[in-house]
């Protein structure tokens, strides 16, 4: 299964984008800034850029698992191997303190924000579980509209 997220629009300290599920539109996205982070990247070029809790993971293509999020206390899906960054997911939140690094699923239907999340979270965990189950490697590009 492939998912991608398409980052179509920064904000003053947001990055808003389109997450697709096997070529489909799923739901808007909302994540910290992006600061031009790319997986090819060294690690030490990383860290000079990242301001922790505040930019979006490097664009690239990510293994994803669907597995138990200690902190989230629920399944969610977690993205392996990003570059500079540990424990991203994929969850339920609306505005860019509830991001920390991490992908929030909802509709970005105010500014700066993505609401009716929960239920976003709900069903793209249970699709990615359904994929996971019959052993379906599941996969994310992150992608940039190249908007700099």
């Amino acid at each position: 299964m492939e998912l991608k997220l398409q980052r179509r629009f920064e904000g003053e300290d947001y990055t808003i984008g389109s997450l697709y599920v096997n070529e489909d539109y799923f739901c808007d996205t909302l994540e910290d800034t992006d600061r031009g982070l790319t997986q090819e990247m060294t690690p030490e070029e990383i860290r000079r850029i990242k301001i922790p809790h505040e930019t979006a993971i490097p664009t690239g293509v990510y293994k994803v698992i669907v597995n138990m999020s200690p902190s989230k206390k629920q399944m969610l899906p977690r993205l392996l191997d990003v570059p500079g960054f540990s424990g991203i997911l994929i969850h339920r939140g609306n505005t860019k303190s509830d991001s920390s690094g991490c992908i929030l699923v909802g509709e970005n239907k105010v500014k700066g924000k993505v609401i009716t999340s929960t239920s976003y979270e709900s069903y793209l965990v249970e699709i990615l579980l359904e994929a996971q189950d019959k052993g379906e490697e599941i996969t994310i590009e992150i992608m940039n509209n190249e908007l700099r």
